[in-house]
């Protein structure tokens, strides 16, 4: 059964510094391209930074420089460290990969986990 399951948000003061961790299981996340993704309410999910199955990395704009994605490949684990949080930095923050299973290719999805920057 592929699940992946974020933690790590929280409440942070603007400048502040937040380190997500989403736990796979079902999967080795080092076979995989991964991502993460964040909602703002009332907008669409967007895509703030992507690891590949090589270890290369891509980031949003809004984030480049600031944020930070890795795999712990020891504990199947992929994190994102997230420096000089800004406000609108807040949204629920997912991750996310594309597994194909039999014929199917499909997205999965952790449940999410919340990161408010406030003072």
């Amino acid at each position: 059964q592929v699940q992946l399951v974020e933690s790590g948000g929280g409440l942070v003061q603007p400048g502040g510094s937040l380190r997500l961790s989403c736990a796979a299981s079902g999967f080795i996340v080092s076979n995989y391209a991964m991502n993460w993704y964040r909602r703002i309410p009332g907008k669409e999910r967007e895509l703030v930074a992507t690891i590949t199955r090589t270890g290369g990395t891509n980031y949003a704009d809004a984030v480049k420089g600031r944020f930070t994605i890795s795999r712990d490949n020891a504990k199947n684990t992929m994190d994102l460290q997230m420096n000089s949080l800004k406000p609108e930095d807040t949204a629920v923050y997912y991750c996310n990969t594309y597994i194909t299973i039999l014929t199917t290719r499909r997205p999965y999805w952790g449940q999410g986990t919340q990161v408010t920057v406030s003072s």
